[in-house]
């Protein structure tokens, strides 16, 4: 017996439905994650712009090392500014896995 012969798959002819157009992945959390992004971009260019000029209430120190010590903070603030975009990077990430296996097949 054939295939076709076989009464689990009739060769009846159907005509075709009209198909629907695919639907458009929606990229969300692609355009979360770019958001995110730029926050992070303009608060890095935000605190490193704010700390331009001359230091003014030094204290006892001189004007020298009063810039050189703002250069320090200013430094300090970046660097943990990276280490925050860092970690909040690597749970979007952690987020968007388990995400993609929950929805796999």
């Amino acid at each position: 017996m054939s295939t076709n012969e076989n009464p689990q798959y009739p060769t009846t002819t159907t005509t075709a439905e009209p198909a629907a157009p695919p639907k458009k992945k929606r990229r969300i959390f692609l355009w979360v994650f770019l958001a995110v992004q730029v926050l992070f971009i303009v608060w890095i260019i935000g605190g490193l712009a704010s700390s331009g000029g001359d230091a003014t209430d030094c204290g006892t120190l001189s004007q020298k090392d009063c810039n050189a010590a703002s250069d320090v903070g200013t430094g300090i603030g970046v660097v943990l500014i990276v280490v925050f975009w860092m970690v909040v990077d690597f749970f979007m990430a952690l987020i968007y896995g388990v995400y993609r296996l929950a929805k796999r097949n």
